[in-house]
């Protein structure tokens, strides 16, 4: 089979043709049909999330079942699924036997522990699997087991109120989603963002106002979550500025920089909440509003042969909000 094959730390992607991969004990094989190409395969290619080389990345496959290994029962052949980050855990720490494997010190993660999706075929755990919904294409169910479960996830981790009102700062490759999520939920939507020459589009994606930065936001009377998907911690700690009392910033985007956090958080009794993607019904969630069509990937769509280009493109932060491969 053909797969894009990272050799080494800081390497140039490869498509190289090697074995395809059989399932083992509880485990199936997937022709992959799209695979979202995410800012963090760019880290795990920098360096900065520890893996082994050489390695295929890759952790926002879908596609269809194409075998089965033994012990599988949830799974049969045609199954159209697709796979989250954490794929499994130990199942005897404390986390896993709170249900949190998310903090699971031996966890499975797709394209880290495993061979990732860039590829035509990838192996999976069946039970980490998530069943398609009818009707929601391979590329747009994609981007949804990463960038759309964790901007939902962050927002249903907020535990947002009726009439409290959401901001989204950043409309990039999470912001865009975590826009549409919020009109779905039905709250108003506030855009933080200096990209003003874009505000119609923003709007058509589910802003109701926008704003530049937290002291536009503050003035024009605050947010009671903010969902913070920039990877400018500087923005970050700025919006701060808009959070209304009891209010909630969510991080989502990660970021070498340091996050200034001032003394008014204590009297406004506000709260930082870090968030990833969290329990499985958050992900059936995301991808049910994307199969309804109230929330629609934006994206450019590229041949596994061109990975190479679509790579560069993520690294330089020129693709349009998501990048997918497809087979």
């Amino acid at each position: 089979m053909k797969a894009a094959v990272v050799p080494a730390i800081h390497g140039k992607w490869e498509v190289k043709e090697i074995p395809t991969p059989k399932p083992g004990a509880n485990q199936v094989l997937i022709k992959i049909h799209a695979s979202g190409l995410c800012y963090t395969d760019v880290h795990i290619t920098e360096g900065m999330l520890p893996t082994q080389f050489p390695r295929t990345l890759g952790h926002e496959p879908v596609g269809e079942v194409v075998e089965m290994g033994p012990g599988v029962r949830t799974r049969k052949t045609g199954d159209r699924v697709g796979v989250p980050w954490v794929q499994a855990s130990c199942g005897r720490c404390e986390w896993c036997l709170r249900g949190k494997p998310n903090f699971c010190a031996e966890q499975v993660a797709t394209g880290i522990q495993t061979q990732g999706s860039h590829a035509e075929y990838m192996v999976a755990y069946a039970d980490s699997t998530m069943l398609l919904p009818e009707g929601l294409s391979y590329e747009q169910a994609a981007p949804i087991f990463c960038a759309g479960y964790t901007v939902w996830s962050g927002l249903r981790w907020a535990h947002p109120r009726p009439h409290e009102r959401i901001a989204v700062l950043g409309i990039g490759g999470l912001g865009h989603l975590g826009l549409q999520y919020s009109r779905a939920a039905g709250f108003e939507t506030v855009a933080i963002t200096h990209s003003k020459d874009k505000e119609k589009f923003i709007r058509e994606l589910g802003a109701d106002e926008v704003v530049a930065d937290g002291e536009s936001l503050r003035a024009a009377g605050g947010a009671d979550v903010i969902l913070a998907t920039s990877n400018s911690y500087k923005a970050t700690s700025n919006a701060l500025k808009g959070l209304r009392p009891d209010g909630r910033l969510v991080l989502m985007g990660a970021s070498n920089e340091t996050l200034e956090v001032t003394a008014e958080l204590i009297f406004t009794r506000g709260r930082i909440l870090g968030s990833t993607q969290n329990q499985p019904e958050y992900l059936f969630e995301a991808l049910d509003y994307a199969a309804k069509g109230k929330v629609k990937v934006i994206e450019e769509t590229y041949k596994l042969d061109d990975i190479g280009k679509a790579y560069d493109r993520v690294a330089n932060g020129k693709v349009r909000f998501r990048a997918v491969i497809t087979n």
